[in-house]
């Protein structure tokens, strides 16, 4: 993904922002282990970028350490506060890692999908502007 001319990228500790003018939060994310600490502070900072509108999310995902039970928990359940929708763009096997993980057995809080293509996932989001 090519960040735009003139976009700065908004710092987060587990990941970087920047929200287009159509209104998709793209996240670029980092590898810290995830707790409920800093999940709670990167949710505070995305509701100040989206002005605490829920918007569809497009994260290109990184590795990161698995977070313990209680962070995953949490994480599940804060997504349909924030997001709309989430596309997760990464190499293959990744993202399913990820779904597997965090959503094993029962439906993900929010319409989700993993892409090995930025484009794709942009286009697939727009439904949920």
């Amino acid at each position: 993904m090519n960040i735009p001319d003139g976009v700065e990228l908004i710092k987060g500790e587990i990941a970087d922002y920047w929200l287009d003018t159509d209104g998709i939060l793209y996240s670029f994310s980092k590898n810290p282990t995830r707790t409920v600490k800093n999940i709670s502070e990167n949710i505070a900072l995305v509701k100040r970028i989206t002005g605490n509108k829920k918007v569809p999310l497009l994260i290109y995902l990184s590795n990161s350490p698995v977070p313990d039970r209680e962070t995953r928990k949490f994480s599940t359940e804060q997504l349909p506060n924030v997001y709309s929708a989430m596309a997760m763009v990464s190499k293959p096997g990744l993202a399913k890692f990820i779904m597997n993980l965090l959503f094993k057995f029962k439906t993900p809080p929010i319409p989700m999908k993993s892409f090995t293509d930025d484009v794709q996932a942009r286009e697939w989001l727009r439904q949920y502007l």
